[in-house]
């Protein structure tokens, strides 16, 4: 079995280093101005830019660079001229998704590899062969395929490579289609400039509740059009099949847009405007590296150093344990827990029920098992290593040194702050020693959770 490769998110240099630290292959970042990812973008400075892409092919590592923008007229204009400096950096790939920017990349850098985006969709084989007769070297395959899918495109297109996310946040419309973001902010999306609106504080409203305290909410909204919407809206003639609430008009209200009252539609398969559960497919790495994937893609550009080291580490052990035989290693799936995360979903990998899409539960991030509390800056002479701390910690806890020659879990015995003994490191903003941390110099602190605490 051929080991794909491990692609891991870069947002800026240390990022990357840690990506490529922890056993990815490869990194991804985006383009400036023409990335779906503007925001914590370090690469959008071309020094660092050009850095980045030096530090990686000394390694012997590749760095793709995501150009995937889908451009309205106006910046078409700059497009060539800002790409040349970075074409001149010799990138190992553009990502892109627009057909009229693929076709002046071909014909001005016929040498450049072109990988095509998860924002084309291609979800079948006529597809992926119509993108390789154009010169398209690898086709990143929709977030929507499953197993099954994507082996049959692997058997009907031998000689392209595919790529697959594995793990991160989905979308919760098609493939990064939504729209959601444009309505609220006037910040489209596919211009890279998404608000993640659909991880907002909403509440649901019954039009019901007009006649309760909510009545100066939903006063000037118009439940006989909304109804006729509605009721125009309902799935074809398997009416036994509909929910029976369906025809209710339901309301959801964003947190910091009180009175601002948007109907939300059902039919019989549920509504779909939710927080989307994050994708976690470490069990299916054996399964796509069997079938043939060439890269095993995770999602991330604009988190943290923790979350790219934690997952490369998982995601390197995968799929070196699924190369040499080996069953699945179940811990895997804690180690995952300990990252920020909104509950998890193999996504549409493995059918499943709706409900199963969606996180009802909770709209925020959520982390269990472990927390990131710091990482090393500095190991002195005696072993103690100066902590750059995120989150609180105390003597008596017991912390996860997670390094790449390998995590070793301890018992905090002893702790200072500027020569003192100290008992907790408060949270954000200090800095503390702690002793015995020979060779782990850039370790990351993971403090092991408690069964019941609450983070």
């Amino acid at each position: 079995m051929k080991a794909p490769e491990l692609l891991l998110p870069a947002g800026g240099l240390e990022r990357m280093r840690a990506a490529f630290d922890y056993g990815a292959d490869a990194v991804y970042a985006g383009t400036p101005r023409y990335s779906l990812r503007a925001r914590n973008n370090e690469f959008a400075h071309l020094p660092v830019l050009e850095q980045g892409i030096s530090e990686a092919h000394a390694r012997g590592k590749k760095f793709f660079l995501a150009s995937n923008i889908l451009p309205h007229n106006a910046k078409l204009k700059t497009y060539l001229a800002d790409m040349e400096p970075i074409i001149a950096m010799q990138p190992d790939a553009l990502i892109m998704a627009d057909p009229g920017l693929i076709m002046k990349v071909r014909e001005k850098w016929p040498e450049i590899p072109v990988h095509l985006s998860v924002q084309a969709n291609t979800t079948n084989a006529w597809g992926v062969q119509f993108w390789q007769s154009i010169g398209i070297e690898r086709i990143i395959l929709s977030r929507e395929l499953s197993i099954n899918e994507i082996a049959e495109i692997r058997q009907q297109c031998p000689d392209i490579e595919l790529e697959v996310f594995v793990h991160g946040a989905l979308c919760i419309a098609y493939s990064g289609r939504c729209l959601l973001s444009g309505y609220f902010n006037h910040r489209d999306p596919n211009q890279g400039t998404c608000t993640n609106a659909c991880r907002w504080d909403y509440k649901v409203h019954n039009t019901s509740d007009s006649d309760s305290g909510d009545a100066q909410l939903l006063r000037d909204f118009d439940f006989k059009q909304a109804q006729s919407l509605a009721d125009d809206s309902l799935l074809g003639p398997n009416e036994q099949q509909r929910h029976p609430l369906a025809n209710k008009v339901y309301l959801i209200e964003e947190a910091n847009r009180p009175g601002d009252m948007m109907p939300i539609m059902e039919d019989e398969h549920g509504t779909y405007i939710m927080n989307s559960k994050d994708l976690r497919a470490v069990e299916q790495v054996a399964k796509l590296a069997e079938i043939g994937v060439d890269s095993l893609k995770v999602e991330g550009r604009t988190k943290s150093v923790y979350y790219v080291a934690r997952a490369a580490q998982v995601y390197r052990r995968a799929i070196d344990d699924a190369v040499a035989g080996k069953p699945f290693d179940y811990s895997l799936l804690a180690e995952l827990e300990g990252l920020a995360n909104r509950g998890y979903t193999t996504g549409f990998l493995e059918r499943h029920q709706t409900q199963e899409y969606q996180n009802y539960l909770s709209g925020h991030s959520l982390s269990k098992q472990s927390q990131y509390v710091g990482k090393v800056t500095d190991i002195d002479a005696d072993g103690w290593a100066t902590i750059e701390v995120k989150n609180k910690f105390s003597v008596g806890d017991q912390l996860e040194i997670i390094h790449p020659s390998g995590n070793q879990i301890i018992r905090l015995e002893q702790m200072t702050r500027k020569g003192y003994p100290i008992e907790v490191a408060a949270g954000n903003g200090f800095e503390v020693k702690i002793p015995q941390m020979h060779g782990k110099d850039k370790a990351l602190i993971a403090r092991i959770m408690m069964q019941n605490e609450a983070v």
